[in-house]
């Protein structure tokens, strides 16, 4: 058998252009498909969001929520036993992350102690959500769904004593294409490498392929083995391509070997 392919996609800036389309990107997903790779989604945005794609997309593979802050596993994904935190009759969860009620009390205290003023998708309705982000009035409700993650911007004071009084609370933070992120003591790469052991228990041989827009998604990129950086919306297909011939070319030499 072939070495199993993994690639560790984000969403945003990644598969979705500025206008949240992932048609273009869709057929090529098909064939990777087809190459005996796994498409794992790996985004700051909720499992709600993810789910919604994931259908749209019609993947079935683990998928990385909320920047890392948990993983979760289709129900007999994997063969291998592994330790997980809980489970429902669709997924198993990892849990990675802080839980969100921890989050949105910490940004209080965080507001507070830097003198600045916050603003929290918490602190939004679906309908600001959707007017501030772009995202459809749907997507901004699922957005709104939130676990382990809090999207904010900082309204008014200093960016620097913000992220400052974050470490201090004990609490990561990260810079995604709009929001800041304030999250547990996590990040995509840890959750990437967590499920690549996995991967690896399971087909025994992979290779791991990572693709991201932002600097949240550079955690992800330093953990595979093949990084690929899209640095402009015009670069989403090529790039795209370019894992594409990656991968036809890795399973053409497994296949000579």
């Amino acid at each position: 058998m072939n070495p199993k392919i993994v690639v560790f996609s984000d969403l945003d800036g990644t598969i979705l252009d500025d206008k949240y389309d992932y048609t273009q990107v869709q057929p090529i997903i098909r064939k990777l498909a087809s190459l005996n790779s796994s498409i794992v989604l790996t985004s700051s945005k909720t499992r709600s969001e993810i789910d919604f794609y994931r259908r749209k997309l019609r993947l079935n593979e683990p998928f990385i929520v909320e920047n890392g802050s948990a993983i979760i596993i289709p129900q007999g994904y994997f063969r291998v036993k592994y330790n997980f935190t809980r489970q429902n009759q669709l997924y198993r969860v990892i849990q990675l992350g802080t839980d969100y009620f921890i989050l949105r009390k910490k940004l209080a205290l965080i507001q507070k102690k830097s003198h600045s003023k916050i603003l929290g998708f918490g602190d939004m309705t679906i309908k600001e959500i959707a007017e501030d982000s772009g995202l459809p009035l749907d997507q901004a409700s699922c957005s709104k769904k939130r676990e382990y993650d809090e999207p904010f911007k900082i309204i008014e004071g200093s960016e620097v004593e913000v992220l400052r009084a974050i470490e201090a609370e004990g609490l990561a933070h990260t810079k995604g294409g709009k929001y800041f992120h304030l999250s547990g003591k996590t990040d995509k790469g840890k959750a990437v490498t967590l499920l690549k052991e996995l991967y690896l228990r399971e087909f025994q041989k992979i290779v791991t392929i990572g693709v991201g827009d932002s600097i949240n998604d550079l955690p992800m990129l330093q953990s595979v083995n093949k990084p690929f950086k899209i640095d402009n919306q015009k670069n989403i297909i090529p790039t795209w391509q370019e894992i594409l011939e990656y991968a036809q070319a890795y399973t053409s030499l497994a296949d000579n070997s």
